[in-house]
């Protein structure tokens, strides 16, 4: 049986990704990517936790690349997706970080310095983080059997993040098809091909930007009426949630021609 998780992830400490990278400053965007939310939340379980230190393949994600063992479609043959997570309460904090270098007889190379390839030094800078404390919501559908872990890492830092998980009564579900507005924030490339996207705020970060507020038409998830309203009391959740039906990963992603 198929089921809706609503989860409410906790920041116990800073989260930082470049979602956008201005001279000395790398700044956090206050959503997280469904991308890398499954990776943090399925690895080392449904996905296979790879090691990839040398070759072609270090250090290069593996999304969609069809001989990767991590690919999300093998979530997605499992009838596992993750949307995005929206922040319900955030803060951000600033730190100075430097970085060692690899080399240790090596001289960090200054603004101005012979062999300075850039105009501010390369091996530090300021972070805007994610602070500890901020709050996000994501949905996920999965089977009834899916285990969820209560904590997880995200970010380079490898923050750590509770998932607080709470599964929504079935009966607080229908499915509509027309046109409807998501507040939630969704990522494109995973909608089922029928949806059409009308109007939509775009967040722009890496690997693939996101929706959100967006007007849509096609097959939804509409969560209203007595039984919802009855259940979200007390959890910070909307009067109306519609979510689009069939999303799976890559869904509308079509890989380059090599």
């Amino acid at each position: 049986m198929m089921m809706l998780y609503s989860c409410v992830l906790t920041l116990h400490d800073n989260v930082f990704f470049a979602s956008r990278e201005m001279g000395l400053l790398f700044e956090t965007e206050k959503f997280f990517h469904n991308w890398g939310l499954s990776y943090a939340l399925f690895s080392g379980r449904e996905l296979p936790q790879m090691y990839r230190l040398t070759g072609e393949a270090a250090q290069r994600p593996s999304y969609f690349h069809p001989t990767a063992e991590n690919r999300l479609e093998v979530l997605s043959d499992l009838d596992i997706y993750v949307f995005p997570a929206q922040p319900l309460q955030w803060s951000y904090q600033i730190n100075t970080f430097k970085a060692a270098q690899t080399t240790y007889y090596g001289k960090s190379k200054q603004f101005g310095d012979k062999g300075a390839d850039r105009n501010y030094p390369i091996n530090y800078g300021r972070a805007k983080e994610l602070a500890v404390g901020s709050r996000f919501r994501t949905y996920i559908l999965a089977p009834e059997t899916v285990v969820i872990p209560r904590w997880i890492r995200l970010g380079k830092w490898a923050g750590k993040v509770q998932v607080e998980v709470e599964a929504i009564p079935p009966e607080c579900q229908t499915i509509d098809r027309g046109d409807y507005c998501c507040d939630h924030p969704l990522n494109p490339l995973d909608l089922p091909p029928e949806t059409r996207v009308r109007l939509y705020d775009r967040v722009v970060m890496p690997p693939a930007s996101l929706l959100r507020r967006s007007q849509l038409s096609g097959e939804y998830l509409a969560l209203r009426g007595d039984a919802w309203d009855l259940w979200r009391q007390e959890r910070e959740l909307p009067q109306k949630l519609n979510l689009p039906y069939g999303s799976r990963y890559g869904a509308n992603y079509h890989a380059p021609t090599p």
